[in-house]
């Protein structure tokens, strides 16, 4: 069995309760509200604008031994700038002032998964950090398309509304193959437990932002 595979397996459970997460669900059955679909893409922009950072601070921490790994970093990198202005471009195709959204503060929950990830690179170890790509990508590659498609008839929202979830979804298999060639070359067993804890933890993080996410966690229409 490769890493990858077996990192699939023991994060199944976790995986598993981030997806029946009523939000989540709801996003789904697409009975989500027009405040709820903004609340969620608010909360998107706040991490995910921190993902170029946290690739960088994760090149700046590996070992020599792992310049391979910076390469693919880098690579990443490349891939994901300016991921965050598409989720304010949405919201603004929604009818929302985006400035708001820009300048709006995170969700607690959200807070906790973006500081936890900076801890994991920088006291603990970088490679922890794949986790949290593990989780992300993942749980986009298995439900953006769905949701984007269920919330987009269910709102009546031009396609526009959406790039933020369809690029993240069927299209980004690519990405997927890549990290898990990417996996497939971690060998050092301390190194695999490290992503597995890590994954399972950012499971747990990534799903309360769901668990708690309400209406309230949006901006304004626009004026």
């Amino acid at each position: 069995m490769s890493f990858f595979e077996s990192l699939q397996l023991q994060t199944q459970r976790e995986r598993q309760q981030l997806l029946q997460a009523p939000m989540i669900l709801k996003a789904l059955a697409g009975e989500m509200s027009l405040d709820e679909y903004v609340a969620f893409l608010t909360q998107a922009y706040h991490h995910v604008k921190h993902t170029v950072p946290l690739l960088m601070a994760v090149g700046a921490r590996l070992p020599e031994s792992k310049e391979w790994l910076r390469n693919a970093v880098a690579e990443y990198i490349e891939e994901e700038l300016g991921h965050q202005e598409w989720i304010l471009n949405d919201i603004a195709a929604c009818g929302y002032d985006k400035e708001a959204a820009r300048n709006s503060r995170p969700s607690l929950a959200t807070e906790l998964m973006v500081s936890y990830a900076y801890d994991k690179i920088q006291r603990l170890n970088p490679l922890g950090f794949f986790g949290m790509v593990h989780v992300l990508e993942g749980t986009s590659i298995s439900t953006a398309d769905n949701a984007a498609d269920a919330i987009r008839n269910g709102l009546s929202l031009p396609k526009t509304a959406f790039s933020y979830l369809y690029s993240h979804g069927g299209l980004d298999i690519e990405h997927v193959k890549f990290f898990q060639g990417l996996m497939d070359q971690i060998t050092c067993p301390q190194e695999q437990a490290e992503i597995v804890n890590s994954a399972k933890v950012f499971y747990q993080l990534y799903g309360d932002i769901f668990r708690t996410l309400t209406a309230q966690h949006g901006i304004a229409l626009a004026a």
